[in-house]
């Protein structure tokens, strides 16, 4: 009489459910590297795009006025709303900016907030 040789249904179940666990786990670790990766992105982004505005408003040759103001640009392969806050301060020549950078969805919902930046920029 042969012997049969080869795995139980009992150790096939328990390899695949091992395996089941591993695969869930990877899944997981790359949808986490992702997310990560897109975040830093949109950060970096909207960084860039509040330091331009920041230096564009000090090249001007005028303090800027106390205004708020939005603006729409296209800046990598996204569209980005970018708010600009002119504010007064103690010394009447000098004026507090705050930009915010947020990115527009592609589904027309609200734009999220990705960036903001604060400087002072004072008279020539």
């Amino acid at each position: 009489m042969k012997r049969q040789r080869g795995f139980t249904l009992i150790e096939v179940l328990v390899a695949l459910l091992v395996f089941s666990l591993i695969a869930t786990a990877a899944a997981e670790v790359g949808s986490q590297y992702i997310a990560s990766y897109e975040r830093i992105r949109d950060k970096t982004l909207a960084g860039w795009i509040a330091d331009n505005r920041i230096n564009e408003l000090r090249l001007e040759e005028a303090l800027p006025g106390i205004a708020e103001n939005s603006d729409e640009t296209d800046y990598g392969p996204f569209r980005w709303l970018v708010t600009t806050a002119v504010l007064g301060t103690e010394e009447p020549t000098m004026r507090r900016v705050e930009v915010t950078v947020a990115r527009i969805r592609e589904d027309g919902s609200e734009p999220v907030p990705v960036h903001t930046l604060s400087a002072f920029i004072g008279a020539n």
